[in-house]
């Protein structure tokens, strides 16, 4: 087991209606928010409403259109901006994960004199950030429980991780019935997101048998929990479960102690969607398995064997080779099931940029250290056998 040094100092307040709380929990942090929010949907389930009325007393700044895969430019500059010119006290986040990251960069960013782009990327460690309240309502990415966040820049095609533990949320309100509207599209892509984050600490090279059963149960909750959510977009029970699991996803508790792995299908997909701005949880859907057997090998079968038979249930009596080429097709048959695109082509990607992705994955993402080290041949055939 590898030494760690672990805090989570975010506080979670979950269930039904526990935005009710929402006034007092600001009070603790001043009178001048800064509301993020993205495209408007917020209002028409009346949580923006709702929102506005619990803080009626309180001074509101607001930044709207944040999209998925937050922009740098004009979000980020934007947001930094406001905090400065009407001197902000807390950001108060209302939406789902990208909503969350863009304004993690924008409270670093509101106490740094310089470019914020510095502080994305690591060219200067902030020394303060604006606290920031959630209120999540897409069960996906697990920004309410972890100190990072993903950033794109346009014009340069970068899609970066940005991660500092001033950044963990100091307050997340976690309420199912708020995912209840979330379209049968996103809600796939959230099951396939949480499902890689957990995968891409399962497959490591030192582990426990403590962090690999959390590692099973979380993808098995997924997958159960995710097809009930598409059945019944209002079973609460399931939402719930589903909205803990992606919580879970990518505060590090899952691998305390392991190996890093160097999370390669998210180092290959930020790459798809800086480039064509696809669905972060589709593009990792259709890596995942294409990755998956790229690597499968003398060395990892092992481990694809205790997934296949913990995760899917696979007969262990069969030949290591045949179970492990079983669990890799399970895992792309599921996300298959669940309507997601599985190849490249159906969201808009060809060949004519594969070259050019991988490269700049190569230099950019340091897969030389991942659990199975990629060279930018190994992601230029990753990328070609998933198209």
């Amino acid at each position: 087991m590898q030494n760690f040094n672990y805090m989570t100092p975010t506080r979670l307040i979950f269930g039904k209606g526990v935005v009710e709380k929402l006034p007092g929990t600001m009070a603790r942090f001043g009178k001048k928010i800064l509301l993020t929010y993205g495209g408007g949907s917020i209002k028409k389930i009346g949580l923006y409403d709702r929102v506005m009325e619990l803080l009626k007393d309180f001074e509101i700044h607001e930044l709207p259109g944040i999209q998925p895969n937050p922009k740098y430019d004009p979000s980020v500059l934007d947001g930094v901006r406001i905090c400065k010119e009407q001197q902000i006290d807390v950001i108060l986040a209302v939406g789902g994960g990208s909503v969350l990251d863009c304004s993690k960069a924008i409270a670093a960013g509101a106490c740094y004199d310089g470019d914020p782009w510095d502080l994305i990327t690591y060219k200067v460690k902030a020394k303060a950030a604006l606290p920031i309240v959630d209120i999540i309502t897409l069960a996906a990415t697990g920004s309410e429980y972890d100190a990072g966040g993903v950033i794109s820049r346009t014009e340069t095609n970068d899609k970066i991780g940005y991660i500092d533990p001033l950044l963990y949320p100091a307050v997340s309100f976690l309420d199912p019935t708020y995912t209840f509207t979330v379209n049968k599209k996103h809600t796939a892509a959230g099951i396939a997101d949480a499902m890689n984050h957990t995968m891409e600490q399962y497959f490591a090279e030192d582990t426990t048998l403590l962090n690999d059963g959390f590692c099973e149960s979380m993808l098995r909750s997924l997958m159960v929990n995710g097809r009930k959510c598409l059945e019944n977009p209002e079973d609460y029970t399931a939402r719930a479960e589903m909205m803990l699991s992606c919580t879970y996803g990518c505060n590090g508790i899952l691998s305390l102690g392991n190996s890093p792995s160097g999370w390669p299908c998210h180092a290959i997909e930020h790459a798809l969607s800086a480039y064509y701005d696809i669905t972060h949880g589709e593009g990792l859907a259709i890596i995942t398995p294409r990755w998956m057997r790229h690597i499968l090998s003398d060395r990892t079968i092992d481990r694809f064997v205790k997934y296949g038979i913990n995760v899917f249930g696979i007969d262990a009596s069969l030949p290591k080779q045949e179970i492990a080429e079983k669990a890799i097709d399970a895992t792309y048959r599921f996300f298959e099931s669940i309507n997601i695109p599985m190849h490249l082509r159906e969201v808009g990607i060809d060949e004519s940029r594969i070259d050019e992705m991988a490269h700049h994955i190569a230099v950019n993402e340091g897969l030389e250290n991942a659990y199975v080290p990629l060279t930018e041949q190994d992601i230029k055939n990753i990328l070609l056998e998933s198209l």
